[in-house]
């Protein structure tokens, strides 16, 4: 594949591996952008629309985005703010998954037991800026002089063994389910920030053509998040409770009410939720409502 393959097409930076693929490709085949990727090539071209889908580490994406000619980009929210690249790369949409938090970890049962006795000591980490930046500011409140200040040490991989390999007195790395902390014998004193995935674009519009391509494409993964979140619940309910079913069924924006043939009722319609449901159903049972309905969203647009 050369570069006049990709001319005219609207780039789509996805991460290569990692713990944000596997839903990045779930989130294409939902938002319809069909795609075959051969065998060792990091380049897509997509059948049904003029995107080609660049296949890169998510660390590199926000500077592809922010700096390159990619236009779009999904990342997560921690690469952004460790690659300073805040001001040129804005996040379009929050994407609700690889939720994680970057913690700063020790040894369980060693003798520094809080950020403040961590303070002048070794730390290692993946994030050297997130962390600098974080012990830069508890370094300071302690008043630590130049040759007192917490030592940063970069490594690119298995930071959580560098405590029990004498390498470091604690760590700044990220948590999803703990396991992997727990298994190292460490675990979690402080968070530096909480990150998921993220939707990202250039601050700078570099391809004014391609506006309405970045609009659709943002708006059906939009669509495709609501549906994995909500779910359109359904019942009848008499007007004299219509205001307390309403209150309990507010939907995204408004509940959509219709008359029924039988006098002094109307059947309302909503999105709820979908972690929410057991109790909704519960409340509109008590307010009186009748003939309750869930329906799963396969897709939508919000």
């Amino acid at each position: 594949m050369n570069a006049d393959s990709l001319d005219g097409r609207l780039l789509f930076a996805i991460p290569k591996k990692g713990r944000l693929h596997e839903k990045c490709l779930e989130l294409l085949a939902g938002a319809d952008i069909q795609f075959r990727r051969h065998n060792r090539l990091d380049v897509a071209l997509v059948l049904n629309h003029p995107v080609a889908l660049v296949f890169l580490p998510a660390s590199d994406i926000p500077s592809f985005v922010g700096k390159g000619n990619v236009d779009l980009g999904i990342t997560g929210h921690d690469v952004i703010l460790e690659a300073q690249m805040e001001e040129h790369v804005e996040e379009a949409l929050r994407l609700g998954f690889g939720k994680c938090a970057l913690q700063v970890q020790v040894p369980e049962a060693g003798p520094i037991q809080s950020v403040d006795g961590l303070a002048g000591k070794r730390v290692v980490t993946s994030f050297e800026v997130l962390a600098g930046g974080y012990f830069t500011e508890v370094d300071a409140r302690l008043k630590k002089a130049d040759a007192e200040r917490t030592k940063i040490e970069y490594v690119g991989g298995s930071v959580e063994a560098a405590c029990a390999l004498g390498l470091a007195d604690g760590i700044v790395d990220l948590v999803e389910s703990g396991e992997t902390m727990r298994a190292a014998g460490l675990h979690a004193i402080a968070t530096v920030l909480q990150s998921e995935a993220v939707l990202i674009k250039s601050r700078v519009a570099k391809h004014e053509k391609l506006a309405p391509l970045i609009a659709m494409i943002t708006s059906r993964i939009a669509g495709v998040i609501a549906a994995g979140k909500y779910v359109i619940c359904e019942y009848n309910v008499t007007r004299a409770q219509l205001h307390a079913a309403v209150a309990i069924t507010p939907g995204r924006r408004a509940p959509t009410v219709s008359p029924l043939e039988t006098e002094g009722w109307v059947a309302v319609s909503a999105m709820v939720l979908k972690n929410t449901v057991a109790s909704v159903m519960d409340e509109l049972v008590k307010v009186g409502a009748e003939d309750i309905l869930i329906f799963n969203l396969d897709n939508c647009r919000v």
